[in-house]
């Protein structure tokens, strides 16, 4: 295959799985069907087999992506700098992932309940990654002094659940409006753990 060809592929790949993470967010796992997903994509079902042979399949792939591009990309922040800025940083563009990216999509990680028994499980390691990327620099902000909480996993339970808001919040907002308001969410969200807006 050229590789000409094999990007193409790759594009539709990603919209197909960007389409499928929003219904799956929007409605829910059993609320979605292949049908659906061609319908959002305007396509036909049958071309969805071509990249995906059933809907379990289509949605292990949209969490696998989504989730770990999420994640990934979190990870390759900048590991230099005090632990308030790096966890200014995460909390931001946290947020700005979920606001210019993924807004529906984000769902697909707060409610796996909804999800067939294996995709529960994968969602909720990859709950436990994500978490992880904030918990080290929390517990390293704890230890060295720099920050101070009532403690560690009600602080960061309170994070993620405010940053699942932020697609709510940052609707509509574009330019120099959507940077201040995420500016405003993350310093916001640091006064969790007792640093007070620059």
């Amino acid at each position: 295959m050229s590789d000409r060809v094999e990007r193409k592929r790759g594009r539709r790949i990603q919209e197909i799985l960007t389409a499928a993470a929003e219904l799956f967010g929007e409605r829910g796992y059993e609320g979605v069907s292949l049908e659906d997903v061609a319908d959002r994509l305007d396509v036909t079902k049958g071309s969805l087999y071509y990249y995906f042979a059933s809907k379990d399949e289509l949605g292990t792939a949209a969490i696998e992506t989504l989730g770990n591009d999420w994640t990934d990309r979190l990870e390759a922040l900048p590991a230099e700098g005090s632990a308030t800025e790096r966890l200014r940083a995460l909390l931001r563009e946290h947020s700005r992932i979920a606001v210019c990216e993924y807004p529906a999509a984000l769902r697909l990680f707060l409610a796996p309940r909804e999800w067939p028994a294996e995709h529960r499980a994968r969602i909720k390691e990859m709950r436990r990654r994500h978490d992880r990327v904030f918990r080290v620099i929390v517990e390293e902000g704890v230890a060295t002094g720099e920050f101070t909480v009532t403690g560690v996993d009600p602080a960061l339970r309170c994070m993620h659940a405010a940053m699942s808001q932020a697609p709510a919040w940052c609707s509509g907002r574009t330019g120099a409006d959507l940077e201040t308001a995420l500016d405003e969410l993350a310093d916001t969200l640091l006064m969790l753990v007792g640093r007070l807006p620059r």
